[in-house]
């Protein structure tokens, strides 16, 4: 982890005569004209903004300073410059379990291990919003308000699948809040501010734009993040990310860095994300979440050609529609493509899980699929997300068919599921379709990265228990001129729809 304002000074700090040759002085700290729209000093608003944003100091007992949390890691400054002190100064006081300062050898007696973060008071009452992950674990936690001072905190709340938490504090007095602003209303381009108490240094002010929207950096089932160029380091997790109109568009939360400095490249949680979160964590300590209980998967070009979906590739594909879950009861079907839910569209596959969450429990809603070759609504009741779920296994009972039937044109031998196929490919005990025993290189199979041991449980939406089965469907797409055939395949990693290129059959011979 390196400091990256040091990089800044040591830049200032060179001489004139390092400039390239032909350059003059004047050229080189030319000011720039501010770009339209920009304002002239973002001050006033840092002003306005500063004393509703806090420092969170947390203590574990007996702990050393855990990794990944943010604890200050300051760099070596430059032998001789006026930034030497200042550092030794501040890593001799956040100095972690180890030696003592000064006394090489000398171990330090043991102590609290601590972390530091940022966060910001959404109602004048102590009402405090900050990441999950500044005070996971702690013991005690404490907030330290713009003019220093130092308010023990409780915990209210926290979500670890969104990274919030919220704190609550008892000021003498009522202090300054800022609100939730709308982040949808926030575009790429716009300015923002991130205002936090990086590496421990206090309470500080950097502005940037919006770099881009609704990022997935693989953190968790609802990631929708704001990424942004104002600089964010250790310290700023759990600061607001405000728009120009004061309003706290974003919580600062992540950073992607080789060194663990900023390279202009921040996540923010966005604040339309948050304010349900909040809002229960506040309330009820705990957050419930709707549940469908479905497995879904992308929809590709190929599979929206398959069904015939309108409009190219959208929605969620459901794989599984999970046996007593509200999909399931309302009539949802695997096969289904969720197009809108509760009358919000279904863009892409992950916006669904964050459509659904946000639903109340217990509300009854209208879900558009698209089947059989047009769309269609049903009515599902919202359950609340269960924490465990469990799958009854159930024995089922096949006829014993060991032969095996190519699939010509596609590179793939199947079978019927017998004791001994089951036994052969670790299948589970509810496993239902055909078994794929051989796939050839370089075909269609092969494309699609199907196994040995995948079975195939559905056709173009339609069962499949036995091979015959499986050749009857195929032919008919052929017969039907279809390029593709859709096939729901079940795997180690649960059930996904494949399409899979339906090439000619060798002369002589049927699919």
């Amino acid at each position: 982890m390196r400091l990256a304002p040091l990089a800044l000074a040591t830049a200032l700090a060179l001489p004139l005569a390092l400039l390239p040759p032909g350059v003059a002085p004047a050229q080189q700290i030319a000011p720039q004209v501010p770009p339209p729209g920009a304002p002239s000093s973002f001050a006033p608003l840092s002003q306005r903004l500063l004393p509703a944003v806090v420092n969170i100091q947390t203590t574990q007992a007996g702990a050393q300073q855990r990794a990944g949390r943010d604890a200050p890691e300051v760099p070596q400054a430059p032998p001789g410059s006026p930034f030497e002190e200042f550092f030794r100064d501040f890593m001799e006081r956040n100095r972690p379990n180890g030696q003592a300062p000064g006394q090489p050898g000398r171990p330090m007696p043991p102590r609290r291990g601590q972390s530091l973060g940022s966060g910001f008071i959404i109602d004048a009452s102590g009402i405090v919003v900050t990441n999950n992950h500044v005070i996971d674990g702690a013991d005690e936690i404490n907030v330290v308000l713009q003019d220093n001072t130092t308010l023990r905190a409780e915990l209210l709340g926290a979500d670890p699948r969104t990274d919030l938490a919220v704190l609550r504090v008892r000021p003498e007095s009522p202090l300054p809040a800022v609100v939730l602003g709308d982040s949808d209303t926030a575009q790429v381009g716009d300015w923002v501010l991130a205002i936090g108490n990086p590496f421990g240094l206090g309470g500080s002010v950097t502005a940037g734009i919006v770099s881009a929207r609704g990022r997935d950096i693989r953190q968790g089932l609802y990631d929708d993040f704001i990424q942004t160029d104002a600089a964010i380091n250790r310290g700023n997790s759990g600061g607001p990310l405000f728009n120009l109109a004061g309003e706290v568009v974003g919580i600062n939360t992540a950073i992607y860095s080789p060194t663990g400095g900023s390279i202009g490249i921040g996540f923010a949680i966005p604040s339309n994300l948050a304010k349900n979160i909040v809002a229960q964590l506040r309330d009820n300590g705990r957050v419930r979440r709707g549940w469908l209980g479905v497995n879904i998967q992308q929809v590709t070009d190929e599979i929206a050609e398959s069904l015939g979906l309108k409009d190219g590739a959208r929605g969620a594909l459901v794989a599984r529609a999970q046996e007593g879950g509200p999909a399931a009861a309302g009539g949802i079907q695997a096969g289904d493509v969720i197009l809108r839910f509760n009358g919000r569209e279904v863009r892409e596959m992950r916006n669904l899980p964050r459509i659904v969450a946000d639903t109340t429990v217990g509300d009854r809603v209208q879900v558009v699929v698209w089947r059989d070759g047009r769309e269609q609504t049903v009515e599902i009741t919202v359950a609340e997300l269960p924490s465990e779920q469990q799958q009854a296994a159930v024995q089922p009972t096949q006829p014993a068919q060991p032969q095996q039937t190519e699939l010509a044109g596609l590179g793939l031998r199947v079978a019927p599921i017998t004791p001994e196929q089951r036994e052969r490919f670790s299948l589970r005990a509810d496993s239902r379709g055909v078994v794929i025993t051989e796939v050839s290189p370089d075909s269609p199979a092969a494309e699609r990265e199907l196994r040995p041991g995948d079975v195939i449980v559905e056709v173009q939406q339609e069962r499949v228990g036995t091979p015959t089965e499986v050749q009857e469907r195929l032919e008919r797409l052929r017969r039907q001129g279809r390029a593709t055939a859709l096939l729901l395949i079940e795997g180690p990693q649960g059930q996904r729809w494949v399409p899979l290129r339906l090439n000619a059959p060798p002369r002589g011979q049927r699919g």
